[in-house]
């Protein structure tokens, strides 16, 4: 069994006039956000022992931030395909996460990251949570799946359950959607 868990990069300032979306940073309603996400896997005992993510400057500063509530950091394998990537994509990423990780944290951008838990775990109408995630994925969400494999290389579409979908809103209601 393989564990599984994806986050969004948070909020992100748009207001900023960069010239490459590569570069955009967050925002600061995206930085509580990261934090709080961050407290939230350390409250919940959440480990990983392989982290792989999207170089983009909003990804970097998310994992800061989320580590510095998270309490701790872990060295990211920084993978430019992730970046903008399909779930046809972030699979190949995953299959390419060494077996001696047992539970990996996947970061990087929409609509990649909620196509691919749409493609990981079966519509079969037994999955409350896949049902949530099908109507909106939202910046700083975590979602956590299990995978009935051995090796990340066995990774299938249908193949996974998701156990756990959190939004920053569900743990602060001021971090849900703009009014």
């Amino acid at each position: 069994m393989k564990r599984l868990t994806l986050l969004r990069h948070a909020k992100s300032d748009w207001d900023d006039p960069v010239k490459r979306d590569f570069d955009r940073p967050l925002n600061g309603r995206g930085e509580r956000a990261a934090a709080l996400i961050g407290q939230f896997a350390k409250s919940k005992g959440m480990e990983f022992d392989h982290l792989v993510a999207s170089p983009a400057v909003r990804v970097v500063e998310t994992l800061d931030t989320f580590f510095d509530g998270y309490g701790q950091r872990i060295e990211p394998l920084w993978d430019r395909r992730i970046y903008l990537a399909s779930s046809v994509t972030l699979i190949d990423v995953i299959r390419d996460i060494p077996d001696s990780a047992d539970s990996a944290l996947l970061v990087g951008h929409n609509p990649g990251l909620e196509d691919l838990i749409l493609d990981l775990v079966a519509d079969n109408g037994k999955s409350p949570l896949r049902d949530e995630v099908e109507i909106k994925f939202p910046t700083a969400s975590l979602a956590v799946i299990d995978l009935a494999v051995d090796r990340w290389a066995d990774v299938e579409k249908d193949g996974g359950a998701l156990i756990a979908f959190t939004r920053p809103r569900d743990l602060d209601p001021a971090l849900g959607p703009e009014a």
